[in-house]
């Protein structure tokens, strides 16, 4: 009894195997070109800023020494955009407050905690504006 049991189940997987397998394949006329996304140096730049600070916060939070200033956080002002419209007055304000934040993190160790606030601040303000997607993201920074 057991044996035709076994025999039914790995039957029954093997045919819904193979109707997986039809059922993912499209015919070549249906099929859609692969488009590559490739990101701006802003988008690549925000990405780096965003894990650079995610390892700055580990390191104000567990109390340990800070480090230097990461100077490639200045090509802020001019990574190329996916849509060059949008490095205008408002997004060059923020920008210049996010680069104020983070610079006084390293200048004022003892208030690193609320200088990096602020620096996020800054990012979520401009993100406001501009481009909302990663702001539930850029929320997790914030250190308590």
């Amino acid at each position: 009894m057991k044996k035709i049991i076994l025999f039914f189940f790995v039957l029954t997987m093997i045919s819904c195997q193979k109707k997986e397998a039809k059922s993912s394949c499209d015919s070549p006329s249906k099929t859609k070109k692969f488009e590559m996304y490739e990101m701006s140096e802003m988008a690549t730049l925000m990405e780096q800023m965003y894990v650079d600070n995610q390892r700055l916060k580990e390191r104000i939070s567990k109390g340990d020494t800070i480090g230097k200033f990461p100077n490639h956080f200045l090509d802020i002002h001019k990574a190329v955009m996916t849509d060059e419209t949008e490095n205008d007055t408002f997004f060059k304000e923020q920008a210049a407050l996010f680069i104020q934040s983070q610079e006084l993190i390293y200048k004022d160790p003892k208030n690193a905690k609320i200088h990096f606030n602020d620096g996020v601040n800054a990012c979520i303000r401009c993100h406001e504006v501009k481009c909302g997607g990663p702001i539930p993201k850029i929320k997790k920074l914030y250190i308590k």
